[in-house]
């Protein structure tokens, strides 16, 4: 293949002068490294001297769900001690005798649970995070398991929790012992940032109560009010360490999750169900399955993509909040630059 930089810088130097964001850094690479990179706008249209940089650290949002719960969890799986299609009441005793006792990590992996769409979680159980984690544990399904394909952040939320039973501690140590460390991604943690990291960190949303937009600290609403970390979002990273998270998955090494979980995972899990779902990875969008190109996006402006078969991956990350929560301007750039990466 031969990389079409020209035609990708262009794309996301128009996705700039559109005002779809501020700024967007991007790769595409193998399992070797980085084929191809760049960055191009700025951190913050009001900055003029503070381009967006190649190491520039962004909110991940949703890409927590796989760096780190599909992460951690496929360690436990790897390592016998957790099942995909056992009923989570059987062995948690947090669940066990509420509705989530017949679900299993199968169906929470595919969004196939049955669990309420929203997270909802201070509306619902109010800010105590023990009394969030009770609450999301005992609550009732919205249908039954197993029945239909429904994205909900409670799926990611619930496995971030079934990790720290699993593992005995919290999910940003498990993270950071199972994954990040061993795969040094050095740059790769949850927040709230330290101050240093803060001034290299891309700014999302405005935030009403301050007159700021959030830089450094989680737009994830759930991950605030959890004192920033939870499966559904919270981690910050860099192109440097999601590209090495992405070349770990196409040639694993003797750390971190290994082959058999990025094999099962990398394919469709949900029969005849639709839309069609792996572990938490899904086939990308303008795809055929054959064609074996998975992402996983996240509501901040982020994106990745594999392809085993083609022996590749690609990054993209933007602070397109900084400007909307519009996902349609975006979600055109996302599939115009996943087709050159993958041409």
């Amino acid at each position: 293949m031969t990389l079409d930089i020209p035609r990708i810088e262009q794309l996301l130097q128009d996705g700039v002068r559109d005002r779809v964001y501020p700024g967007a850094v991007w790769a595409v690479g193998d399992a070797s490294g980085t084929t191809a990179s760049g960055a191009v706008g700025l951190l913050d249209p009001t900055a003029a001297n503070e381009p967006m940089r190649l190491d520039t650290v962004f909110d991940i949002a949703s890409l927590t769900k796989i760096v780190a719960v599909w992460a951690v969890i496929g360690t436990f799986v790897e390592e016998g001690k957790l099942q995909l299609h056992t009923p989570l009441g059987t062995f948690w005793p947090e669940v066990t005798g509420h509705p989530l006792a017949q679900v299993t990590t199968h169906e929470l992996l595919t969004h196939t649970a049955g669990l309420p769409l929203r997270a909802n979680l201070k509306n619902l159980y109010g800010t105590d995070p023990q009394d969030i984690r009770d609450g999301v544990l005992h609550e009732a399904l919205h249908r039954a398991p197993s029945e239909a394909v429904e994205y909900t952040d409670r799926a990611a939320l619930i496995l971030g929790y079934l990790a720290e039973h699993l593992g005995g501690k919290p999910l940003d140590s498990l993270a950071a012992s199972r994954i990040w460390d061993p795969l040094g991604m050095t740059e790769t943690s949850f927040g709230p940032l330290p101050t240093d990291a803060v001034a290299r960190c891309a700014p999302t949303e405005l935030d009403e109560e301050t007159g700021t937009h959030l830089k450094g600290t989680a737009h994830d609403f759930s991950a605030r009010i959890l004192g920033g970390t939870c499966g559904i979002a919270g981690a910050f990273s860099t192109l440097a360490d999601l590209g090495r998270f992405l070349r770990h998955m196409l040639a694993p090494a003797q750390t971190a999750f290994g082959q058999s979980w990025i094999t099962d995972s990398l394919r469709v899990r949900t029969g005849l169900l639709t839309p069609a779902r792996g572990l938490f990875w899904h086939p990308a969008p303008g795809t055929k399955l054959h064609e074996d190109v998975w992402v996983h996006y996240g509501f901040t402006g982020t994106g990745m993509w594999i392809s085993p078969t083609q022996r590749r991956w690609a990054i993209l990350l933007t602070n397109k909040l900084y400007f909307t929560r519009d996902r349609e301007p975006l979600t055109r750039v996302r599939n115009t630059f996943r087709a050159a990466a993958f041409a």
